[in-house]
């Protein structure tokens, strides 16, 4: 059962909730502005061999982005009402985009960019390490 006043239920909570607005926000913004964000990765990917690719990369990782936002959220309310399972779904699907992205962005040469996305992973870690404990 959900404990409000117990510092790990709320850590857990915090890191779904947080990846949570995370990717569904990062999402939205994606199919918002489709146009003008598939034109910014196809410059970011321009003089790499993904390239030819960009055309599938980016609605899969919309996709995912939105299929991972919508997990936590789920997994968010679960936890609350005293499931705690599906949040490892929602971990395992931030921890995937955000190796994806960090690949990416990589292999496009942007290691600013690739850089700040370790604050999020470590997020994703935390939540790990949060759901290991009993």
């Amino acid at each position: 059962m959900f404990d409000f006043l117990n510092p790990r239920d709320l850590g857990r909570l915090a890191v779904l909730l947080f990846l949570a607005i995370l990717f569904i926000q990062s999402s939205l913004s994606k199919i918002l502005d489709y146009s003008g964000n598939l034109e910014y990765i196809r410059g970011v990917f321009s003089k790499t061999f993904l390239a030819p690719m960009v055309g599938i990369m980016f609605p899969v990782l919309t996709a995912l982005e939105t299929l991972t936002g919508l997990t936590c959220a789920i997994a968010a309310v679960a936890l609350v009402l005293g499931e705690a399972r599906p949040a490892l779904l929602g971990l395992a699907l931030a921890a995937l985009a955000l190796l994806s992205l960090f690949k990416g962005l990589r292999i496009a040469g942007d290691y600013p960019g690739a850089a700040s996305l370790a604050a999020y992973f470590a997020v994703v870690l935390v939540g790990f390490v949060l759901f290991s404990l009993r």
